[in-house]
């Protein structure tokens, strides 16, 4: 099993994204899966076409993106990615759109298509917080999210793919009053174990994994 993990530059005034170190850490082979790594910009439009080349030219199995998320306590797997976009800030190019469709005739939402709960209770299993989480937000990462469903849907090749947010490090959160972090040892730890669980499981477990809020 060939899995694309991606990762984005820092952004938002941060001077690194640990989504994008963490990433650099996970070892290039779980067992039988090959782990091929993609820096990803955080800028509307040019993340999901930088994905797209690099499945064109090596055609994963999976495509598994990961993202931060600062003021989350835990490694959040995200359910569904929506067709919009409404960014509380710019991006890395000065973009802000405002209630703007991702793709103009898609689809309103795609929900991921990876075994997710496998993956929340993998991660847990190791001794990490995880959850399912039922929103990617409205900025670079739910964009990026929508924007591989959307072209994983239409190819002829059967490719899972899905989203991965994670929390600040803790010296993102030096200056930050009451914000929750989770160290880059555990975050590469649930990331590993999150993608072996892929490999795992062809289908998802059938556990609870649903919020009241």
């Amino acid at each position: 099993m060939k899995v694309l993990l991606t990762a984005f530059d820092p952004f938002g005034g941060e001077a690194i994204n640990p989504a994008l170190e963490a990433v650099k850490m996970v070892r290039p082979s779980l067992g039988a899966i090959e782990v091929v790594k993609l820096e990803v910009p955080t800028v509307f439009g040019k993340s999901i076409e930088r994905v797209r080349e690099v499945i064109e030219e090596i055609n994963p199995d999976v495509v598994l993106c990961i993202g931060q998320a600062g003021g989350r306590f835990d490694i959040s797997i995200e359910r569904v990615a929506i067709n919009l976009d409404d960014a509380r800030i710019a991006d890395n190019e000065g973009n802000r759109p405002i209630d703007k469709r991702i793709v103009e005739d898609g689809q309103s939402a795609y929900f991921a298509t990876l075994p997710i709960k496998a993956m929340v209770d993998a991660i847990r299993k190791v001794g990490i917080p995880s959850s399912i989480s039922n929103t990617a937000g409205t900025f670079v990462c739910n964009h990026l999210m929508y924007g591989v469903l959307h072209i994983l849907s239409e190819r002829k090749e059967l490719i899972k793919g899905g989203f991965i947010h994670v929390p600040f490090i803790p010296s993102q959160v030096v200056a930050k009053a009451n914000v929750p972090c989770m160290s880059l040892s555990d975050i590469v730890t649930a990331l590993e174990a999150g993608i072996t669980a892929i490999g795992e499981h062809s289908s998802d477990l059938k556990i609870s994994g649903g919020k009241e809020f």
